[in-house]
């Protein structure tokens, strides 16, 4: 989703990103890791249970700052809870806005796998 949106607004298809809680920890990973190990995952001739993940937590909002940057723009944060906004640096466009329809009612603040196995 923030991807997707930040790519739009870049080229000229969008004006916002709508969020819910942006402090959420999460581990993000590429598909690409994850594809890789699924097939090694497939290769042990036993059945196990194994956990897919990177091991670090990084929110929603070093992700959304980190996406804008690779297209040339940094977030200014302003405000609180609901009420805040991100701001292009530069031109003072509101690109982020939070939408309390993307809030879960049982949000966990921190998801973070353990892959040590």
């Amino acid at each position: 989703k923030i991807t997707r949106a930040v790519a739009a607004i870049h080229h000229g298809l969008q004006n916002t990103l709508y969020l819910g809680n942006i402090d959420a920890m999460r581990d993000w990973g590429h598909a690409r890791d994850y594809v890789e190990g699924m097939w090694r995952i497939l290769q042990h001739d036993e059945p196990d249970d194994f956990v897919l993940a990177t091991g670090e937590g990084h929110s929603v909002r070093e992700v959304v700052e980190l996406a804008f940057a690779e297209t040339g723009r940094t977030i200014r944060w302003q405000g609180a809870g609901v009420d805040e906004i991100g701001i292009d640096a530069a031109s003072g466009s509101v690109l982020v806005r939070i939408d309390p329809r993307y809030f879960r009612p049982t949000e966990v603040d921190t998801l973070l796998g353990d892959a040590s196995k």
